[in-house]
């Protein structure tokens, strides 16, 4: 759990961080992350607005103080909403409350959330004005380059021109546009194309702003290569299927911070003591166990190792002993 800590810096670096993503992106997610990486940015899944209103919500709001920085990605468009959930974050100590303008999901769409959003920009800007009159941590928008008929890069610009007005910031770009009828979230993370010029010319346009690029990259020479067109890189899934490459690197080639880096048997090692707390505390092993799996990937044994998490982590009676069992076939 958070202990409430007021962490209000007013900045936040977002040089590299890794997506929310909707399943994957939880508090034991980011937690192992945060053994690979000390500077890497971590945001949590999307939560609505209704769910904190009206759901479990410290179970929503729910971090170890271990994982700063760590933001909060709301979904919603009702600024007195948004603006009272930015205040929870804030409460919770998270260094930074995230809008979502991004998600092509027929569910969200019906409740006025997500991609969708993208063609309402003075929405946008409201909810954006009214978080930042609630709190003082910074308030940002992750968005696509479009949605549907509405891609061109006027418009794109207009968007960005009129969202700016309620005094955002740092504008996430995931540099693919969302066709909200006919493809499933999934192919909309791979059907529409990557046009990351597109993104790079925002930054031209508007130099002021923070720009973060989001969108199929997988190492950190795609990572520098961004970083001479723009502010920041955010990476999703690559980061969570095969987090060790870039993880235990990031901060030296990033962020220019040289330490020991760990190897993944010392990581997979180092996380036993939180899965030994967290599963005394009631959490199912799997849950705790599933992010790790993409740990040992290309490695001897690391298929060995994924099959035993899988096929035995399930277990109503399993426990940490299981994931040292599944250890063995990578240190044997």
């Amino acid at each position: 759990m958070s202990d409430n800590t007021e962490n209000i810096t007013g900045y936040v670096n977002r040089r590299f961080s890794i997506a929310p993503m909707m399943d994957w992106t939880d508090t034991h997610c980011r937690s192992f992350h945060r053994l690979m990486s000390q500077h890497a940015l971590l945001y949590t899944e999307m939560v609505t607005t209704g769910a904190l209103i009206h759901g479990h919500r410290e179970r929503f709001l729910r971090y170890s103080a271990d994982e700063h920085p760590v933001a909060l990605q709301l979904g919603g468009s009702n600024p007195e909403e948004l603006a009272l959930c930015a205040r929870m974050a804030e409460d919770h100590g998270y260094d930074e409350v995230n809008l979502n303008v991004g998600c092509p999901s027929d569910r969200v769409q019906n409740n006025m959330i997500g991609a969708c959003l993208m063609e309402h920009p003075q929405r946008v800007a409201e909810c954006l004005a009214r978080m930042q009159d609630a709190v003082r941590i910074p308030v940002t928008i992750k968005h696509r380059l479009g949605i549907d008929e509405l891609d061109s890069q006027e418009y794109l610009l207009s968007f960005i021109e009129q969202v700016r007005q309620s005094g955002c910031q740092t504008f996430i770009i995931h540099a693919r546009k969302a066709i909200l009828q006919g493809l499933n979230p999934k192919q909309n993370r791979e059907i529409p194309p990557l046009c990351y010029d597109r993104v790079y010319d925002v930054k031209q346009t508007f130099p002021d702003l923070e720009i973060i690029i989001n969108g199929g990259i997988t190492t950190l020479d795609d990572c520098i290569t961004h970083l001479q067109h723009v502010d920041g890189v955010m990476i999703g899934r690559e980061a969570y299927q095969n987090p060790y490459p870039l993880l235990s690197e990031v901060d030296a080639r990033l962020f220019d911070d040289h330490y020991p880096i760990a190897s993944r048997v010392e990581i997979a090692q180092a996380f036993i003591p939180y899965i030994e707390t967290q599963v005394a505390l009631g959490a199912p092993l799997y849950a705790i166990t599933k992010h790790l799996l993409g740990l040992f990937h290309g490695q001897r044994g690391g298929k060995q190792f994924r099959r035993h998490i899988s096929e035995n982590g399930h277990q109503k009676t399993a426990g940490p002993e299981v994931f040292q069992q599944a250890l063995e076939f990578v240190t044997g």
